[in-house]
């Protein structure tokens, strides 16, 4: 007869899980790890080599396109250059040397606007050997990452009375300012549009100050953050400015200049 016990199913004691899956388990891991290295790596290629290739071969096109339009006869396009008055000819009001710091700021309302986001006038850094071309306005997609210096709105035109300032990448995008910090009082900057070229001389720089500091391209440039950095008294100004530490939006880096003399071209 057999016994109530036997009619118990068999305890079978669980073993630690063979190699062959803890094997497996680490190789679709380490797969996973790889993959998406290499995705990030991607994307860092990307951002730091294609988008400066790509931008810089634009902007040097942007470049070629503005100096075979202004070789071209001026009555259609004068229009969109700020330094042409209504007959396409340069402005009488522009300094011929060296302009009085004592005129103040010229309204822009009789003047005419440059195309929003089109570029039309071309920024030289001789120090930097940097060609770039100038845009109207500030956009990232339209004109900075374009590889383009972007004019800020409501400041002066190249050569105007007030402060012509001017925004661009550090990093990235063509970084058409990532060496603005190596510019030194005496250096030069040359802004050409269709009907002139000026000349503007660094003055002063900056090293750092607060992202929102919008007295350092006021008409009168002057921090409103580090106590005595910019100016008191009207003139004929331009400002770079740029993101600082590198690789970061942070703070700002500021560089200023004089105009120093004006050729019609």
């Amino acid at each position: 007869m057999r016994s109530p016990r036997d009619d118990r199913p068999a305890v079978v004691a669980q073993g630690p899980a063979p190699r062959a899956t803890v094997r497996r388990v680490l190789w679709n891991g380490a797969e996973v790890a790889v993959t998406l290295g290499l995705v990030v790596l991607l994307l860092v290629v990307h951002q730091l080599w294609w988008t400066n290739r790509e931008a810089k071969a634009g902007a040097d096109r942007q470049v070629q396109a503005l100096e075979h339009q202004w070789q071209e006869p001026s009555g259609a396009a004068s229009t969109h250059d700020p330094g042409s008055d209504e007959t396409g000819g340069a402005d009488p009001t522009v300094p011929a040397a060296t302009p009085d710091p004592s005129e103040p700021p010229a309204s822009s309302a009789d003047r005419p606007t440059p195309t929003w986001d089109q570029a039309y006038a071309i920024l030289g850094i001789p120090r930097l050997g940097l060609r770039a071309p100038v845009a109207q306005g500030i956009s990232k997609s339209a004109v900075l990452n374009q590889g383009y210096v972007g004019h800020y709105p409501a400041t002066a035109q190249p050569g105007r009375p007030g402060n012509f300032a001017l925004a661009g990448h550090r990093n990235t995008h063509g970084e058409p300012f990532r060496y603005i910090n190596r510019l030194r009082r005496g250096d030069t900057l040359t802004v050409e549009t269709r009907s002139a070229s000026y000349t503007y001389v660094v003055d002063k720089t900056l090293a750092q100050t607060s992202a929102g500091d919008g007295g350092v391209i006021d008409p009168v440039p002057r921090s409103r953050v580090v106590p005595g950095a910019g100016y008191s008294d009207p003139g004929y100004y331009i400002t770079l400015t740029t993101c600082t530490p590198e690789f970061t939006s942070k703070y700002r880096l500021i560089v200023w200049g004089k105009l120093s003399a004006m050729r019609p071209r």
